[in-house]
């Protein structure tokens, strides 16, 4: 199972461990600002409200009175929060089993560009799936933008994860789904894999699914 030289592993969490459907969450914005779906589109891409969310610069009631200011819409909390979740599937068993056996071999860490809502969310969706309270068991070590404070592609936070864990960038594997974000991992000298969809990561390991 071993890659080369390779002898630490970094994760993205979404379309890599969890699915993730984006197009959900702007139907269900568009629904609960009565606009389109190439509206919301618009000013998702347009507002910094999402970036500052996922760097922590924004608390939830923040957040979701923004999410009502873009969107026009007096919705609750509750509701703008099931909107916003919707993008989030599931954690299939067989990602984490592989996870579990690639820990006989690799150094593991998880490093997603997240927030507290979602945060909340996939905790309870990894309950259900194997009755773990949170990721962390799964990994050496998981990293949340809006816990540190950073996001990627900046290269602070792949700096970050590779000296405080003494890693050595060329012996690093970063596996991710959005290209942008490898690029800025490629800049330090971490190895990278793009992600096209989640059961990607099974053939690169040489795996069966369950």
């Amino acid at each position: 199972m071993k890659i080369g030289s390779v002898k630490n592993l970094i994760f993205d969490l979404g379309g890599v461990i969890i699915d993730l459907h984006v197009e959900k969450t702007k139907r269900a914005f568009a629904s609960l600002g009565g606009k389109s779906i190439a509206d919301v589109q618009e000013l998702l891409a347009r507002s910094p409200v999402f970036s500052e969310y996922e760097k922590g610069l924004l608390s939830d009631r923040e957040f979701r009175n923004s999410v009502r200011n873009l969107l026009q819409t007096d919705a609750s909390d509750a509701e703008i929060d099931v909107a916003w979740n919707a993008m989030l599937g599931d954690i299939p068993y067989d990602r984490i089993e592989l996870l579990k056996r690639l820990r006989d071999d690799y150094q593991l860490f998880l490093l997603s560009n997240t927030n507290n809502i979602h945060l909340v969310c996939f905790n309870e969706i990894i309950k259900s799936t194997c009755g773990s309270l949170s990721l962390s068991p799964y990994f050496d070590k998981a990293y949340y933008s809006h816990l540190i404070k950073m996001r990627k592609p900046d290269m602070e936070i792949y700096n970050l994860v590779l000296s405080e864990n003494n890693l050595i960038p060329r012996e690093t594997l970063f596996l991710d789904d959005n290209v942008s974000n490898l690029e800025g991992a490629a800049q330090t000298g971490i190895q990278t894999f793009h992600v096209r969809y989640p059961e990607m990561i099974f053939s690169l390991f040489h795996e069966s699914k369950i």
